[in-house]
């Protein structure tokens, strides 16, 4: 039995199919982010990053997919409300790391908790086609 060999363009396809997939369909849930916290959804992307641990401006920055001038207004604007801290780090005492606040954690967690309902495209799908589609995303995701 001959191996078939993954075709780099299919690939590509795939992931840009997924891509805009995911796009067109999450805006009415970043509405709905943003009114439930009144929070550019920017914001809520840092939080979420920082959820994970502490980072330098810059560290987070590329984690946001934000230029290092935008993440430190945006981290200038979550400190103000007290929803993240800087402080020096241990490592390099030149250096600040960014930390989420139990505030900042609370306010994640009400925005994760917003509805976000599959999109309606998914319906197309048969019962079979859902279960494959979801053990295929499972398997990619490992």
């Amino acid at each position: 039995m001959v191996e078939e060999v993954p075709d780099p363009a299919v690939a590509e396809e795939v992931w840009a199919l997924l891509g805009r997939a995911v796009a067109d369909s999450r805006d009415q849930w970043k509405r709905s982010v943003i009114e439930r916290t009144g929070m550019a959804f920017s914001r809520i992307r840092v939080l979420r990053r920082l959820a994970q641990g502490p980072m330098t401006v810059k560290e987070l920055a590329r984690a946001a997919g934000m230029d290092p001038p935008a993440a430190t207004v945006t981290v200038n604007a979550l400190e103000e409300r007290e929803l993240v801290v800087r402080e020096i780090d241990p490592a390099n005492r030149r250096s600040k790391l960014v930390s989420i606040t139990p505030a900042g954690r609370a306010l994640l967690a009400e925005a994760l908790a917003t509805p976000d309902p599959p999109s309606p495209a998914l319906a197309r799908l048969t019962p079979g086609e859902l279960r494959t589609l979801r053990d295929l995303l499972l398997k990619i995701e490992n």
